[in-house]
């Protein structure tokens, strides 16, 4: 039987099929619903009001006081949501109506393949697709997202929907250069640590900072620290507004908008507007895990610690899933900062928005791929 299970997992196609149902069944379908009772439970910590403490599933009941209520929230959203009314708004463009909720879910989702979510098992990479150009690849399928917030603005034959349709377009093109220019600074930051040069293949950038040291902390560089921690800050913010998160969920803003882009979407397709959402955020945090701290790695600041990655890369079953742990922790650390930052902070006014993107951000992340440039030129000895 032991030969057997070995024959049977050691096939590509088997061991490709068990990560994306991992990707799909942890990062998609179990940390979405997750995520929505942290953001109702932590909200209602945090502004001290009553949040979902009764909804229950029998078996959790018996349990008594042993875990909180509002367990089974997201089961009871999904059936109110199933058998809510369908409908399609007189004048809309069906097609486009249709397309936009599965063009904000996808393309995140797509972008979580290239992720390392993990060291080895066996040889075998913990990821769904080791693409060398990976950090390209995500990009690209980001950008895609913007067409389903403008399709559904436009699509729905509302007003108050193409104005935040129109908002979310805005809003995205301009944090996307931040968010891009923080990423070269990242890539030009690693590639400075290493004589093989700049890479954008996302398992080569976290094992560089295996190597060498995160880049956050300047990727071993203490002339750097400066600059990864600032494209770190610079990411998270542009990740904020990339997500339509408070304080910049200006394209739904139910004080002007009603409700923005989704105003005339309801029952399974509003659905997938919110776990869009969710699952943009969980692949924002994973890039800022994969590309600033390390993936699945520890900082290799003392020799112990130089050990312990090596130790995780050593390919048993063991060592795979304590690195899978190690990266869904700092994803999980990430994600209730972001809910937290929901929570406290107020909306933006859309000039506000406008010009923290375009005359304080942008120029920020310039001059900090400037600064990654001249201090990577002279670590190297003036050598290009």
């Amino acid at each position: 039987m032991h030969n057997l299970l070995e024959t049977v997992f050691s096939h590509p196609a088997v061991r490709g099929g068990a990560k994306i149902a991992f990707c799909i069944g942890f990062f998609v379908l179990a940390l979405v619903p997750l995520l929505v009772i942290l953001e109702r439970r932590i909200s209602a910590f945090m502004q001290n009001r009553v949040g979902p403490d009764r909804v229950n599933l029998p078996f959790i009941n018996r349990l008594g006081g042993i875990l909180p209520g509002g367990l089974a929230q997201p089961l009871a959203d999904a059936i109110k949501l199933l058998f809510k009314e369908d409908i399609i708004p007189s004048g809309a463009d069906k097609f486009l109506y249709l397309a936009g909720p599965v063009l904000v879910l996808v393309p995140p989702a797509l972008g979580m393949i290239v992720i390392p979510f993990g060291s080895n098992i066996g040889g075998e990479p913990l990821q769904v697709a080791h693409l060398g150009v990976g950090i390209l690849f995500t990009m690209s399928v980001l950008s895609v997202a913007v067409y389903g917030l403008a399709f559904g603005g436009w699509a729905s034959n509302n007003k108050w929907s193409l104005i935040g349709g129109m908002r979310a377009s805005a809003q995205l093109v301009s944090y996307e250069l931040s968010l891009g220019l923080s990423i070269l600074a990242v890539l030009m930051l690693s590639g400075a640590m290493d004589p093989k040069g700049g890479t954008v293949d996302p398992r080569e950038l976290v094992q560089r900072q295996a190597d060498h040291g995160w880049n956050i902390f300047g990727g071993g560089n203490p002339w750097l620290l400066p600059a990864g921690l600032g494209g770190f800050l610079l990411f998270f913010i542009s990740a904020l507004a990339e997500n339509n998160r408070l304080p910049f969920d200006l394209p739904e803003c139910e004080a002007e908008l009603v409700g923005g882009y989704h105003t005339e979407y309801s029952s399974m397709k509003f659905s997938l507007f919110m776990m869009g959402e969710f699952v943009g955020m969980i692949l924002m945090c994973s890039l800022m895990v994969t590309l600033f701290l390390g993936g699945w790695s520890l900082p290799p600041l003392f020799g112990a610690l130089n050990g312990a990655n090596e130790w995780l890369a050593g390919g048993s079953i063991l060592q795979g899933l304590v690195s899978v742990g190690i990266f869904v922790s700092k994803v999980m650390v990430l994600l209730l900062l972001y809910i937290a930052i929901r929570w406290t902070l107020p909306r933006f006014k859309y000039t506000q928005l406008m010009d923290l993107g375009w005359k304080r951000l942008l120029p920020l992340a310039l001059a900090n791929i400037a600064y990654v440039a001249v201090v990577g030129v002279a670590a190297s000895g003036g050598q290009p």
